[in-house]
């Protein structure tokens, strides 16, 4: 075979390749027999222009035609090129229909955009679904923890899909509600005799609202009793008041053992002024002996009456004790 004409054999194969994958002409024949009315250079070529794959437009379109509904292909190009999942939302528009919900393409494409699963929500909406919460842990006024697992059915309502809050803020208002609702209680008999007046009447608090949901019902799963929190509380307020009760008495026996100390070195520093007042009493009576300001006969009559009042002291002394004055032996 001549070269020449090889490379050319070659070169047009590629360009028909070319030329197929630019104009996919596979997949505008499937279109029309599928009925749906799509131009091969405007529409399937000029796709490729805007760098869209024609097969992502085409093929969900016919599926929208296919199930009856009228949707066009300037709008699907539109959504995808937005950023959109055009399968989800044509899905979405497909099971709203067969489900007779009211959904528009519009706001299949605004739930879509909004970072919801369009489809999720209109499965939800038909089959409501069932969000389970961890385990909520309340106290009744009798101090008695309670221990609660719940389970809460909800059906997603596509008028607040979009700007409405998820599951997470269901799951913490339902939360809060049964946290309300035991805490209200009298004592935790009457949670675990009626658990269902729970679900009465947190439903009663409109938790929905703002929502992307709707509460269809709360249902108690589980009731475990916990720990004694209040008789733990008093046990540790007893435990705590005792600890400061110690440290005022510690207080109350260190200011006594103080003043004791102080009381002690006072009495000590009295004893010893007395002793030296008493030592100086012999002096002075030798003094005045000397100076002729007491005569012998005065010292005589003064052993007399420190003696006189010695045997008297004894007398009125308790029996085992005895008495002794400083006075008569410094005075011998």
């Amino acid at each position: 075979m001549d070269p020449m004409i090889a490379v050319v054999a070659l070169a047009g194969l590629i360009f028909f390749l070319i030329l197929m994958w630019v104009v996919p002409v596979g997949l505008w024949i499937s279109a029309r027999a599928a009925g749906v009315k799509v131009r091969i250079f405007a529409d399937l070529v000029g796709m490729r222009l805007r760098r869209v794959s024609p097969a992502l437009i085409v093929v969900p379109q016919i599926s929208a035609i296919k199930a009856g509904l009228d949707t066009e292909l300037d709008l699907l190009e539109g959504h995808f090129l937005a950023g959109g999942n055009v399968d989800n939302v044509v899905n979405a528009l497909i099971a709203a229909d067969k489900a007779s919900i009211d959904l528009t393409f519009e706001r299949a494409a605004a739930i879509d955009l909004a970072g919801r699963d369009v489809l999720d929500a209109v499965q939800m909406s038909v089959n409501p679904k069932i969000i389970e919460t961890s385990r909520i842990t309340a106290v009744a006024r009798d101090g008695i923890q309670l221990i609660v697992l719940a389970r809460v059915t909800v059906r997603a309502s596509i008028d607040r899909l979009v700007g409405g809050a998820g599951e997470e803020t269901i799951l913490a208002r339902v939360g809060e509600g049964i946290i309300t609702t035991i805490g209200s209680a009298q004592t935790h008999k009457e949670v675990l005799e009626s658990p269902h007046r729970i679900s009465q009447t947190v439903l009663e608090k409109g938790l929905s609202a703002g929502t992307a949901f709707e509460i269809l019902s709360i249902d108690i799963a589980d009731v475990d009793v916990g720990e004694n929190v209040g008789a733990k509380l008093q046990k540790d307020r007893a435990n705590a008041e005792l600890k400061i009760a110690r440290a005022k008495a510690e207080e109350k026996r260190a200011l006594a053992a103080a003043e004791e100390q102080e009381m002690i070195a006072l009495v000590s520093e009295k004893q010893a002024e007395l002793v030296a007042a008493e030592a100086e009493v012999p002096l002075a009576i030798a003094q005045s002996l000397t100076d002729a300001q007491m005569s012998l006969m005065d010292y005589y009559n003064l052993r007399n009456l420190i003696a006189d009042t010695e045997m008297r002291q004894a007398i009125a002394a308790p029996e085992g004790k005895t008495t002794h004055s400083q006075y008569s032996s410094g005075l011998t």
